[in-house]
């Protein structure tokens, strides 16, 4: 007579045994993102020590100080025969200014991975490249990412609106939220639209296309915004409204109410902008919500009309342009320095 030894075979609905299966899975993803940041951290570590080498080697004579870029271009060519890829001339320069601009070797250790350390070692302004530095380890960036926020200026486009001492602070200690001023661009930078900047288009087009492109939009507004709508319908009296975009943010917590104008501001869409804030004021916002904030998107405004269409208004009324092509930085840069040459 044959016996057969059945093996019990749990329910698939087991409460504990799901469990246990999160808990091996949360384990093993864990201990790999541990391991692959121990590997860049490494990886940061030896590409600064190999920096120091070349640096030694080269102050540790004239003639050797006068090898410029050969030695790197030999050295290349050597450490790539004998080790394999990884030490391309450029990435020994990265190398080579990771220790010049980093002296100290804890600096670098345990922040960012080389890749990032790439990107940031393009910048050869020192407080520049602090900003990006505090606010990719802040805001936990990605590589590409990074590469945008650095394409389009953002360090030098906050810093427009600050005095020399909050150009400093920005550098040191990233970007701070404390107002709505902090949160308000005075353009925003919408290259990600892939709109030409001949094509025509429609206020309804523009909405559409930062709708299908949230993620990107959110990351150029910055931290602590969550989208809340399109079209936000409201009543008042008997008649029907409609604002284009309504986000709430979390740090300022308050919701953030955006207009968009195809062409240049006039001053009604001024008016009407404070007409939304104060229906949400009334009819939206939460006895802890603080004040909420209006901002009028277009594609160009005239100062004086803007000044002179919010006089007596709320100071939470904002109108900011747009561009959908990337600044040049240059421009910025000059703006910024000259925050910085004043005594």
């Amino acid at each position: 007579m044959n016996s057969t030894k059945k093996t019990a075979i749990l329910p698939t609905d087991d409460s504990g045994f799901e469990n246990l299966v999160n808990r091996i899975i949360s384990l093993v993803s864990e201990t790999k993102e541990n391991l692959l940041r121990q590997i860049d951290d490494t990886l940061v570590i030896t590409n600064w020590h190999i920096g120091e080498y070349i640096v030694e080697f080269e102050q540790a004579g004239n003639a050797r100080a006068a090898y410029g870029d050969g030695l790197l271009r030999t050295l290349s060519k050597r450490l790539t025969l004998q080790l394999g890829k990884g030490y391309s001339r450029s990435n020994l320069q990265n190398m080579r200014r990771l220790y010049l601009c980093y002296p100290k070797c804890q600096t670098v250790s345990g922040k960012l991975s080389w890749s990032h350390w790439c990107e940031l070692l393009e910048l050869d302004d020192d407080l520049e490249r602090q900003f990006y530095e505090n606010e990719c380890m802040a805001q936990r960036w990605g590589v590409r990412t990074l590469r945008r926020q650095i394409n389009s200026g953002l360090f030098m486009r906050i810093a427009q609106s600050q005095d020399k001492q909050g150009v400093l602070e920005l550098a040191e200690k990233g970007q701070i939220i404390r107002t709505p001023q902090d949160v308000v661009k005075d353009t925003f930078v919408l290259e990600f639209l892939g709109i030409p900047k001949e094509k025509r288009y429609t206020e309804l087009s523009l909405e559409k296309a930062l709708i299908d492109n949230m993620q990107k939009f959110l990351l150029e507004l910055g931290k602590g915004f969550a989208f809340i709508g399109q079209q936000y319908a409201m009543q008042i009296g008997n008649s029907h409204y409609h604002v284009d975009l309504v986000f709430y943010h979390a740090i300022l917590k308050c919701y953030v109410l955006i207009d968009l104008k195809r062409a240049g501001v006039k001053h009604h869409d001024i008016g009407q902008m404070n007409m939304y804030l104060g229906y949400f004021a009334n009819e939206v916002s939460q006895p802890d919500d603080n004040k909420p904030i209006g901002i009028v998107l277009c594609h160009s405004k005239n100062e004086l009309i803007v000044e002179y269409a919010t006089y007596g208004m709320d100071s939470n009324i904002f109108v900011s342009k747009y561009q959908l092509y990337l600044p040049n930085r240059e421009e910025l840069r000059r703006m910024v320095q000259s925050i910085l040459d004043k005594d």
